[in-house]
């Protein structure tokens, strides 16, 4: 069974659950039989964190979320996200006006089926807005009218979350950390631990490439992200293989499997970043129930040795950094 690790007074799980792909758009097709076993499967091995957004199937997700928790009865921690719909009224910009975060906030709640959302966080929004500060006072209030628990942010890079750690009730920071992600935590972890603000790790398998399931003949359908953003070409391309150039990520992972014990790939990856002890919750996705019991053992294991953080930094320092693509 999954262990746990504080989030203020509750206590979540440290493997939690990514639901972009229930989404059903950016990962190809997923069926609600499917979606339902996976939720199930998550449930059952002791998983209560889950992890969403508005904008993932325009909220296809959070409507399949709100399914089985009314038909199962099953209860989770929540966190869901809003800031990047495009279907506003008046556009982009007033995403981050009051009366529509209210709004967003009020629909994610009813595809929900929820009286309140345990975190709601700002989806990645623009740096500029961020420094305006405004929508940390919309939070706030939301937070005040009960309609959240508790407001953080997902954010692209370190700058924007260095700078969100400053402002007055924030309770979690999302953010990409993984083997090919790794200087995150000397820039930030410390900071976030002194301030108590939990940490939750997105992209936690880039992808899908630290699975090491991939090769040069993998082809991914004309929905999925990992093909028609592989270069950045819709999003910011941190957000697909964590900005690295998909042959460049095939050729590294032989390197990162000599270093690793012997095991799965993908379960070695998220316990190297649980054994990063600032780290509140993993949120890696999963298209099958196999994959969720997967996912999960990585909870079970003992830390890895010394030894190997020290050669997968090296490698990072060496060979990975200087290849990532887009802002981080």
């Amino acid at each position: 069974m999954v262990e746990f690790r504080k989030f203020k007074s509750e206590n979540i799980s440290e493997i939690g659950l990514g639901t972009w792909q229930l989404g059903s758009s950016d990962w190809g097709d997923l069926n609600r039989e499917t979606a339902f076993e996976i939720l199930e499967s998550f449930y059952n091995s002791g998983g209560n964190f889950i992890d969403t957004a508005d904008v993932y199937g325009m909220g296809n997700s959070e409507k399949t979320i709100g399914s089985y928790i009314k038909e199962s009865g099953n209860i989770f921690f929540i966190a869901t996200k809003l800031g990047r719909r495009h279907d506003s009224p008046n556009g982009w910009p007033q995403n981050f006006e009051i009366d529509a975060m209210r709004r967003f906030t009020e629909e994610s709640l009813n595809h929900l089926g929820i009286d309140q959302i345990y975190l709601q966080q700002l989806h990645c929004i623009p740096f500029d807005v961020l420094k305006k500060k405004a929508v940390f006072d919309h939070l706030r209030k939301l937070q005040e009218d009960k309609l959240i628990k508790y407001w953080g942010v997902s954010v692209e890079t370190t700058e924007e979350a260095l700078f969100c750690l400053e402002q007055e009730g924030i309770a979690a920071i999302q953010i990409i950390f993984n083997l090919f992600r790794q200087h995150v935590a000397e820039e930030l972890f410390s900071k976030a631990r002194e301030k108590n603000v939990a940490l939750i790790i997105r992209v936690p398998l880039a992808s899908g490439l630290l699975s090491g399931k991939f090769d040069e003949d993998t082809k991914f359908s004309t929905q999925d992200h990992r093909n028609y953003n592989a270069n950045g070409e819709a999003f910011n391309v941190g957000e697909t293989f964590s900005g690295i150039p998909f042959d460049r990520g095939l050729k590294l992972i032989p390197k990162i499997v000599e270093i690793m014990p012997q095991g799965n790939l993908a379960v070695l990856a998220l316990r190297w970043i649980l054994d990063h002890d600032a780290v509140s919750t993993v949120i890696p996705g999963a298209s099958s129930p196999k994959q969720v019991k997967s996912n999960m053992s990585a909870s079970e294991m003992a830390n890895l040795p010394e030894e190997v953080h020290i050669k997968l930094r090296s490698l990072y320092d060496n060979e990975i950094k200087n290849f990532i693509r887009g802002p981080f």
